[in-house]
């Protein structure tokens, strides 16, 4: 039984005043049942909800929190940032900022051109957009290339055989995207050699990009092999084709930095999200001055945004980017992330779980679960349907002890530097419990 009557009764109230009740589709709980929470307060690892109470929170926003919630460097940034104007529609010094940041992290670290310059927008969905766009004004070429189940954002054209919030819905591309718009984008699957091979054979010479997650992490976490990655970088330049890597989600994730460069595989783009912004809107387009020039007002290729480039926004990015190079994060977030795999494998002993229906892959501070007997995947086909299944009463089960993953089977688990190795621990022992005795699905 739930005992979330305030959040019960504030969603009853928002699906008379919003579609579905919400903002964004996977928080409508539809995928693993029960009434969306709604929270009130955040601080360190930890959130409050509308009734009172209180979870360890391992899904962060979906990622930026990479520091935790309410970060006390970030949010005396943002007061102080706040307190002289929300917004201004025009130049601040603050774009300097953040821009000479990401593009000292991005210095030197792979084999391609110097990423001198940086456009700020507000998400990375419109990040991706304006890589498209600039791809194809560069190469005055029409055709994108992305990879079944890699989830770019909600522009029209990457809704083909998307996932994230797409496969949550069990399905992979969405209405109201017109055939002409799809028709201009390719879709492969990952991990495959000759479908790799076969797409630049025969479209190449109009292909304007291909778009990727260096390790894809939007729906499952799907690392790829470097050869083929590699492979990937080489028919892109043999056939004039850029290379945009999106790391929306694992740029300042896993490495200050990009972690293309951190696998020594060089993008002509990089788009950035989420972490950068600290928690708040901020997305960005990183790359070599010869492309970024080509951008409206220097070239002819037009971006804008009202609110590109807000104020407190870049401060909460600062701080953040400031943390993360100051306070050894990285290191501790690895150690975090042992502790975990140490205590689900020794938890799943202690309670008989060998036979049990879980696997799991990590990468740093990400996780995801496969709820499957079978081989961990490296392509979204590959993904066992029913883990999504599976993955619902987990859900519940750990949403009642305090513990809030993503309401997905398909998305990862966060953690954060605010996270402490004792509730890392009680996580996977969890996990572990409840997968050798909640459900029949998990055994």
């Amino acid at each position: 039984m739930e005992t979330r009557p305030n959040s019960a009764a504030l969603f009853a109230r928002a699906r008379a005043l919003m579609p579905g009740g919400v903002s964004s589709p996977v928080r409508a709980f539809r995928s693993v049942g029960g009434t969306p929470i709604y929270f009130e307060r955040a601080s360190g690892s930890r959130f409050w909800d509308a009734d009172g109470n209180e979870f360890v929170d391992f899904c962060l926003s979906w990622g930026p929190l990479i520091l935790g919630h309410a970060h006390p460097r970030v949010v005396q940034a943002v007061q102080e940032t706040a307190a002289d104007g929300l917004s201004f529609g025009a130049c601040c010094a603050g774009e300097l900022e953040l821009a000479s940041r990401i593009i000292d992290a991005f210095a030197g670290a792979a084999p391609r051109p110097a990423f001198d310059q940086v456009r700020f927008v507000s998400s990375g969905t419109e990040a991706v957009m304006t890589a498209l766009r600039l791809a194809r004004g560069a190469t005055s070429r029409p055709l994108v290339l992305k990879f079944d189940g890699g989830y770019h954002g909600h522009s029209d054209s990457l809704l083909v055989k998307a996932g994230s919030g797409l496969a949550t819905l069990g399905t992979s591309s969405s209405l109201g995207v017109s055939p002409a718009v799809a028709a201009d984008t390719l879709v492969i699957p990952l991990d495959d050699d000759e479908a790799l091979e076969n797409v630049f054979r025969e479209h190449g010479a109009r292909l304007a990009a291909a778009i990727i997650e260096p390790l894809p992490a939007n729906n499952g976490l799907l690392p790829q092999r470097q050869e083929w990655l590699a492979r990937l970088r080489a028919l892109c330049t043999k056939h004039g084709a850029l290379l945009i890597f999106d790391e929306v989600i694992t740029g300042f994730r896993l490495a200050y930095g990009g972690y293309g460069d951190s696998l020594g595989i060089g993008a002509d783009l990089v788009t950035l999200g989420k972490i950068i912004g600290g928690g708040m809107p901020v997305g960005a387009l990183v790359g070599p001055r010869d492309l970024m020039e080509q951008l409206a007002p220097e070239g002819g290729v037009y971006q804008a945004g009202t609110l590109s480039g807000n104020p407190v926004g870049l401060a909460a990015g600062c701080a953040t980017l400031d943390c993360l190079a100051e306070e050894d994060a990285y290191a501790k977030l690895e150690t975090l992330g042992r502790v975990f795999d140490r205590s689900l494998g020794d938890s799943l002993a202690e309670f008989g779980g060998g036979e049990a229906a879980l696997a799991w892959r990590r990468e740093g501070s990400l996780i995801w679960l496969h709820l499957s007997r079978g081989s961990l995947p490296r392509a979204a086909g590959a993904i066992d349907p029913a883990s999504a299944e599976r993955y619902a009463p987990l859900h519940r089960a750990l949403l009642a002890g305090g513990q809030y993953l993503a309401p997905s089977a398909y998305e990862v688990t966060f953690l954060s530097t605010a996270h402490s190795p004792e509730e890392v621990h009680a996580l996977a022992r969890s996990i572990a419990r409840h997968a050798t005795t909640l459900d029949p699905l998990l055994t």
